[in-house]
């Protein structure tokens, strides 16, 4: 299986940051980011290749001098994002699935030491097109009341809430068929993965959700958040192995 890290974002909830640095190269004591992720895909043996779409005519070219530095485990390739949308990006890679029958996709803003080995697991026993990472309860930033006739009875501080519908992630396992899928749309200026394919597939059937349950996962949209969440980060960068 290869692992495919969507970097080319403009980055726009990070800024003014990300005008100086891509997302990807956010620092995480000392070290960027998506570092975090590619060695955390390193530690599973089925991924056999990491592939790296971003601008490397601009900004993104930070990430490919970062990797030139030294040796990586497994191989990496880096491929220029076209601008064409999260699912037209996956059209001009083609070429290097065609040996594989599903890959990873992840979003490089999130951090998560998700067992990709259950995730993967469910996708095959739901004989599914694509599986998304999902969760069902969130950990709030502010405090809550619970509220009757007009009077506050009680406080709940930065509360765990159950959610009402499960929040997707951005760590994906997709058969090679989305392919399919997204060439019969290449007309489109911009295909976007989530609305323009999974929606229809939805309602097909033919998408899986994995929970992380318990496992922590954060959005690394700007530091300002991973400042805001030092524990969290902490936390998760400990169960990658860190």
């Amino acid at each position: 299986m290869k692992a495919i890290i969507l970097a080319g974002g403009k980055g726009t909830r990070g800024k003014p940051y990300t005008e100086y640095f891509p997302k990807a190269m956010t620092p995480i004591n000392d070290k960027p980011l998506i570092d975090y992720i590619v060695r955390y895909l390193n530690s599973f043996d089925f991924i056999k290749e990491i592939i790296i779409i971003s601008d490397f005519e601009g900004l993104g070219g930070q990430i490919r001098n970062y990797y030139s530095s030294f040796k990586n485990k497994k191989k990496i390739t880096f491929v220029q994002d076209t601008q064409s949308g999260t699912g037209g990006d996956l059209l001009h890679i083609e070429d290097k699935l065609k040996e594989n029958s599903e890959f990873l996709l992840w979003f490089v803003d999130n951090l998560c030491a998700i067992d990709l080995v259950e995730m993967r697991k469910v996708f095959k026993e739901k004989n599914s097109i694509a599986c998304i990472a999902t969760r069902t309860k969130r950990n709030e930033e502010t405090g809550f009341a619970l509220v009757e006739n007009g009077i506050i009875k009680e406080f709940k501080e930065k509360p765990t809430m159950k959610l009402q519908f499960s929040e997707c992630l951005g760590i994906y396992i997709l058969g090679k068929d989305i392919i399919k899928r997204i060439r019969a749309k290449e007309k489109q200026k911009e295909i976007n993965l989530s609305f323009d394919i999974l929606q229809q597939l939805s309602k097909e059937g033919k998408i899986s959700a994995y929970d992380i349950q318990n496992t922590e996962w954060i959005d690394v949209e700007s530091p300002m958040v991973l400042e805001r969440h030092k524990k969290t980060v902490k936390k998760i960068i400990k169960q990658m192995g860190f």
